[in-house]
């Protein structure tokens, strides 16, 4: 009886473990040659693609198939930019008092869900405490529901930079930050950041290769690393396989970060066409989000709702990023998709893709920049496009993109790793 049990037992769990699941798909972006395909079934197994086959084909009578024949079905999207630790508001500057670790870790759980429903299935957190790194673990342990996070940890500053916690403290409190809180000063102390971040846990590094626009600090224009701090940075990175991201408005410091190794520029908003042709010859990558700086100058204009030192900063600089990222497109500098989200509310990062197309990228450009080129930056090519063996990571929209832009915000699936999300 025993026996006729476990055997039983192990027949029901092979029949289980072999069910497939089928999507007919009406509509299907291939984001390598930017085009539409009409009638496709993606069959998965597992977390894996196994086959993408023509017309609508029907898998076994243990096989599920979902139907999307009324959908744009794509890869699931890739936001290179984003802080998943805040949102934007008026009390920002406060919270960095009055919030505990632990309250972080919940809001910002909340806004993975958000994000990973809005068709988002993988981000790069570029910043924050250090629960970025805890809410990665979370969600990869299913503790919680958001998209692959490939996190920064604590972005990278010199003394008094964007990224340093203490800008604009009383004395008191300022204190003297070091490597281990992601300040340095010199290639020595440059190095050990990089150390320290492998140490916490981090997927990659961040450095703050210019001043900023939401950083209490007065001047957000110039460079704040030489370039020997970001060569020992990069040389640094490559030895633990990370790369390195770096957040850059003006000219100078972009240049300093392209010449020194960096994998991406991000916002880039007084971008030069030396710096354009800089980054061709090296292969890097421009990150526009062009939502941030429309969002921060809108924001901006409402009274009180940013300190003055951030307001000044806010109100000029949110306006050059879109017109910046249209000459680099046109020049030809590569493009990945990225939002800076956390500056604009979670959930609104399809957003980027009305900027995008606005300044003259072909909406099926926009969102292979999205997904193949964002895997590609990200050094991960399981994700960004739907084929054979690569990971189960695929969205479905309401509408056709290139009719209605608007239709990236009406996201009613969500398949990550194999596992659906939402099915609307």
């Amino acid at each position: 009886m025993r026996k006729l049990l476990y055997l039983t037992l192990s027949l029901i769990a092979i029949h289980v473990a072999a069910q497939k699941t089928y999507l007919h798909c009406g509509t299907l972006v291939d984001v390598k040659k930017l085009s539409l395909l009409n009638e496709v079934t993606i069959i998965i197994d597992g977390n894996k693609i196994i086959d993408i086959q023509k017309g609508y084909v029907a898998g076994s009578a243990n096989d599920k198939i979902i139907d999307l024949k009324k959908q744009t079905v794509m890869p699931g999207l890739i936001d290179m930019h984003v802080h998943l630790e805040e949102e934007t508001g008026p009390n920002r500057y406060l919270n960095g008092f009055t919030l505990n670790d632990a309250d972080i870790a919940f809001q910002a759980a909340v806004y993975a869900e958000r994000t990973l429903m809005s068709g988002f299935t993988a981000i790069r957190d570029l910043g924050g405490r250090g629960v970025n790194i805890s809410l990665r673990n979370a969600i990869n342990n299913n503790l919680t529901k958001g998209p692959r996070i490939y996190t920064a940890g604590k972005a990278i500053a010199s003394t008094g930079g964007h990224a340093d916690p203490t800008n604009n403290y009383r004395k008191e409190i300022m204190g003297d930050p070091g490597p281990k809180e992601g300040v340095v000063n010199g290639p020595e102390d440059a190095a050990k950041a990089v150390r320290q971040r492998y140490k916490d846990g981090s997927d990659l590094i961040k450095i703050t290769a210019t001043g900023g626009v939401l950083s209490m600090a007065k001047d957000g224009s110039g460079a704040q690393f030489t370039e020997e701090e970001i060569k020992a940075i990069v040389t640094t990175a490559k030895d633990y396989g990370f790369k390195v991201a770096a957040h850059a408005h003006v000219a100078e410091g972009m240049k300093r970060a392209v010449l020194g190794g960096v994998s991406s520029i991000e916002h880039g908003t007084y971008m030069t066409e030396e710096v354009m042709d800089l980054m061709k010859q090296k292969g890097t990558y421009l990150v526009p989000t062009i939502i941030a700086g429309k969002s921060s100058a809108d924001s901006a204009k409402k009274p009180g709702y940013y300190p003055e030192i951030v307001r000044a900063k806010a109100l000029v600089v949110g306006n050059f990023i879109q017109a910046t990222f249209a000459k680099a497109y046109k020049r030809g500098v590569k493009i990945a998709f990225g939002t800076d989200a956390g500056v604009y509310s979670h959930g609104k990062n399809w957003m980027e893709f009305i900027y995008m197309t606005e300044a003259g990228m072909p909406i099926l450009e926009a969102i292979q920049c999205a997904t193949l080129n964002a895997a590609d930056l990200l050094g991960d090519d399981r994700i960004g496009i739907i084929e054979k063996d690569k990971l189960a990571d695929i969205i479905a929209v309401d509408g056709d993109p290139t009719k209605d832009i608007t239709s990236m915000s009406r996201v009613k699936f969500v398949m990550k790793n194999g596992t659906v999300y939402k099915n609307n």
